[in-house]
């Protein structure tokens, strides 16, 4: 895989990092990356798709955390290998410098060039692996002040139980050293899902689909063996044995379609009692990837019914209900309905009492939006247009996961008195495409 330029940009569009590695590309490749982006109107959609050519140059881009990673290329190279290079270096360079946003792009420059000299040479990949660039990357980051931090996504303060996750979780650089002198040995264990859910008109659920990533992010000094245990009835393959070999899937529990492990894992006794064990590399990086299809109970079920109110209105009842327990509370949830062509207005009705709820109608693109902080009850919204849809919903739910898969325990074969154990699992449940047709 060969690329020829590398480039961040922030959402105004402003240069934070660029690299030429192959002098291939025209310049001004950076506005005209952004001005297409920003002007998107192909194809009656209204963002750019992450992979798209202009004048004989691929452009492929991801945005993680409101910045755009871009890699450009003349040659047919694998779509999927590029984008995953770019979330890749977005990892990295967040391993280093603790926390991506413009302002630690802009004080640490010498180490993010440093780092993707390293990583990409002529516009070829040599490694991705934090754990790999220690040994050529020897700038020290200047870490971001947590005062000057603005708060990230809700993932960022879940608690559990009586304890809150700390701050330092997710600004902690894997290289820095701590300004007290000591080194504070950490580990944390994330599991993340994205679910996919199409409904039909009259509530029924089409289609489901669970992705999900065991994350681990580890602070521990020399590398230790630790062992992870996962539920005991968990199983892998859908009838008959597993794809891996591991066991039958006959019988309740969990099932997944079928996982992938990091290459530092090591699968002995993960036949017998589900354990996972490996010598953890710094930095962050996936310890099992999993995908299930089994039959699973939705955290929101939506229902949509039109009505006729005129000749040229229509009434549409959108209609969220919560399925999770009342302990636990969804947030930044945000629902969205392409509207016709020919639409000239749409009002809103909320619910009485309905607080921290927000509607708009985009009036250049044809969409509704509805949003709201939280939710952990019955939701409704009315009094639309007619011909509209579908339905697509996004969302975060903190401290749930849909799969019921669980990290039972963790063990760290080497004793050390800096470490101070608690309740460290975090569970996340995201919207990848949450649907429902009117």
């Amino acid at each position: 895989m060969m690329i020829s330029q590398f480039f961040v940009l922030s959402q105004r569009g402003d240069n934070i990092v660029f690299r030429d590695y192959r002098a291939e590309v025209p310049k001004g490749s950076t506005e005209t990356f952004f001005r297409k982006v920003k002007f998107w109107k192909e194809d009656g959609n209204a963002e750019a798709p992450p992979i798209f050519n202009v004048d004989g140059v691929n452009y492929f881009h991801v945005k993680v955390v409101g910045l755009y990673f871009v890699a450009t290329t003349r040659v047919n190279v694998s779509p999927s290998l590029v984008l995953e290079l770019l979330q890749r270096i977005a990892r990295v360079i967040k391993d280093y410098l603790g926390v991506l946003n413009e302002d630690s792009f802009r004080k640490n420059f010498v180490l993010v060039y440093e780092l993707l000299d390293e990583v990409i040479d002529f516009g070829y990949v040599q490694t991705t692996s934090t754990e790999v660039l220690k040994s050529y990357v020897f700038n020290e980051p200047i870490l971001i002040a947590p005062a000057r931090l603005q708060p990230i996504d809700p993932a960022a303060i879940f608690t559990q139980g009586a304890k809150r996750m700390p701050g330092t979780a997710v600004t902690k650089s894997v290289v820095a050293n701590d300004p007290s002198g000591r080194r504070r040995e950490e580990i944390f264990v994330d599991i993340i899902e994205k679910i996919s859910v199409t409904f039909s008109s009259s509530g029924y659920i089409l289609t489901s689909e669970i992705d999900g990533t065991i994350q681990m992010k580890s602070y521990l000094f020399g590398n230790p063996e630790i062992r992870l245990a996962l539920n005991e009835d968990l199983n892998i393959g859908r009838g008959g044995a597993s794809v891996y070999d591991y066991r039958s899937s006959s019988g309740s529990g969990v099932i997944l379609d079928d996982c992938n492990f990091h290459e530092s894992v090591r699968l002995d006794s993960f036949d017998s009692d589900r354990t996972l064990s490996l010598v953890p590399p710094d930095g962050e990086f996936p310890v099992m990837n999993y995908r299930m299809t089994q039959e699973f109970k939705p955290p929101f079920h939506v229902n949509t019914l039109i009505e006729e109110a005129g000749r040229l209105k229509a009434e549409v009842i959108i209609k969220i209900r919560a399925e999770f327990p009342s302990d636990v509370v969804a947030n930044t949830i945000t629902i969205q309905m392409p509207l016709p062509n020919y639409t000239s207005r749409a009002s809103f009705e909320l619910e009485l009492g309905a607080t921290g709820q927000k509607t708009d109608f985009k009036e250049t693109s044809k969409m509704l939006e509805w949003s709201f902080k939280k939710a952990s009850d019955e939701l409704s919204l009315g009094n639309i247009t007619k011909e509209a849809g579908p339905v697509s919903m996004t969302f975060t739910i903190p401290m749930y996961n849909v799969s019921k898969l669980q990290v039972k325990y963790l063990q760290i074969a080497k004793n050390s008195t800096s470490q101070n154990p608690y309740r460290w699992v975090r569970y996340v449940t995201q919207a990848n495409s949450y649907v429902a047709r009117i």
